[in-house]
């Protein structure tokens, strides 16, 4: 995939996790589905990064950043069950991501 288009989908599906996690708040029916798209887009565009030539400690950072896209799928499960774990699960996922893109940016 393009790199140009795995940004575009990165950014177009975080908006759209903030937006579905905003509104699910206010208790719209699509907020969930709002959110289930974008942590989908989420981890697509991490799923679908290259990493043939990466050291380790990337390709460490990479594995986190899949089990937060993850934990992100998991979130939006229990807001379709109408539970309230999803908050953690977002908490999680949103910690991770921002280790690994702090730890990312002091490594190039």
């Amino acid at each position: 995939m393009d790199l140009r288009v795995r940004t575009w989908i990165y950014m177009l599906s975080g908006a759209l996790v903030l937006v579905g996690a905003l509104l699910y708040i206010t208790r719209w029916s699509y907020a969930p589905w709002l959110f289930a798209v974008g942590a989908a887009g989420v981890t697509v565009s991490y799923l679908t990064v290259p990493q043939n030539e990466t050291d380790f400690r990337l390709r460490r950072l990479h594995r986190l950043n899949m089990f937060a896209g993850i934990a992100m799928i998991v979130a939006s499960v229990f807001m379709f069950k109408q539970r309230m774990e999803w908050v953690p699960c977002l908490l999680i996922a949103a910690l991770i991501q921002l280790y690994t893109s702090f730890v990312a940016k002091d490594r190039k």
